[in-house]
């Protein structure tokens, strides 16, 4: 720990702390905070975020408590029933816009809006609830660590979702095995601000090289730009109804999904249903946490094609 002007450093503050996507890394932060303390201060983190997915582990480190073991020897985790824990070094409070004293009529404004025209996004980021996960798109996922030698033998499918300034470009990396109907997710990209040439290069060190990688077909410059850079880009067909036909195809999928995919874990667990004006979900899924479920769509998109042909000519 640093000396500054006569005093010590005890306080740290991390803001959008949901971006920390690895307990690993706040860790190395944690434990650098270290010596002697003043008289009267102590050491402490004060930790903000929206709660976008209680699969974080934000909602593990801080808001649980560990109440035993399962039969693998991992911890079993419960909700904590008090804001300050058992042995009081952590104080976990949840609050939200109506409590904040210096928002203007126009500030709240905006959470009114965001009540009536997205509810979903107001649970967390307007009430701070923890991800709503009633109406899921996907219900037949899992997390589970598995190692490149297992999935090795099935065809790896990788997608690509562009973005830059307020969306993150995101890259899906995975392994179709259709026989037995599993989708294994291995790796991800999701970056907000990223040139093109640093996407790319990205991508390369995943080494896809061998991989022709589907984009989203409305950006061709974007993939004329990336397949300069040394990657097998082509763009997605896209066409009538398929994100519907390409949900329902991923459906019938077990998708396992490694656990240092976090930002997938979240989108995949914060992507539901669209509702209508009176509350009943209709066939179209909302727009928002998709950066990363698109790519998946364009990834195996070829399957999903080929099915929709094989189902045409049943029916015929």
């Amino acid at each position: 720990m640093k000396r500054v002007a006569g005093a010590g450093l005890s306080v740290t503050i991390s803001e959008e702390a949901f971006e920390v996507l690895k307990e690993e890394d706040f860790q190395i932060l944690d434990e650098s905070i270290r010596g002697e303390v003043p008289a009267g201060l102590w050491k402490q983190w004060t930790i903000t975020f929206n709660p976008w997915s209680d699969r974080h582990w934000l909602k593990h480190r801080f808001f649980d408590d560990i109440v035993g073991k399962d039969s693998e020897g991992n911890p079993v985790y419960k909700t904590r029933q008090t804001p300050v824990s058992a042995d009081g070094s952590i104080l976990a409070m949840t609050t939200n816009y109506t409590c904040n004293e210096w928002l203007d009529a126009a500030d709240r404004r905006l959470f009114e809006d965001m009540k009536a025209r997205n509810p979903k996004r107001y649970q967390v980021a307007g009430l701070g609830n923890w991800g709503i996960v009633d109406g899921l798109v996907y219900e037949n996922w899992r997390e589970e660590a598995f190692t490149l030698e297992q999935v090795k033998p099935f065809i790896r499918v990788c997608g690509i979702d562009f973005g830059f300034t307020n969306d993150p470009a995101a890259f899906f990396d995975g392994y179709i095995d259709t026989p037995n109907r599993r989708l294994y997710v291995w790796n991800e990209i999701y970056e907000k601000g990223l040139s093109n040439r640093r996407f790319a290069d990205k991508i390369r060190k995943m080494e896809p090289s061998t991989t022709v990688i589907t984009a989203d077909g409305a950006e061709p410059k974007s993939i004329a730009e990336m397949n300069g850079y040394g990657l097998r880009l082509k763009p997605s067909k896209k066409g009538k109804d398929s994100i519907l036909n390409g949900i329902q195809f991923l459906q019938d999928f077990e998708i396992i999904i490694h656990p240092r995919c976090r930002n997938f874990l979240t989108e995949i667990s914060c992507y539901v249903w669209d509702k209508d004006r009176y509350g009943k979900a209709i066939n179209k899924p909302v727009d928002d946490f998709n950066h990363l479920m698109d790519a998946m769509r364009y990834a195996t998109e070829d399957y999903i094609r080929a099915a929709k042909t094989v189902m045409k000519t049943f029916k015929l």
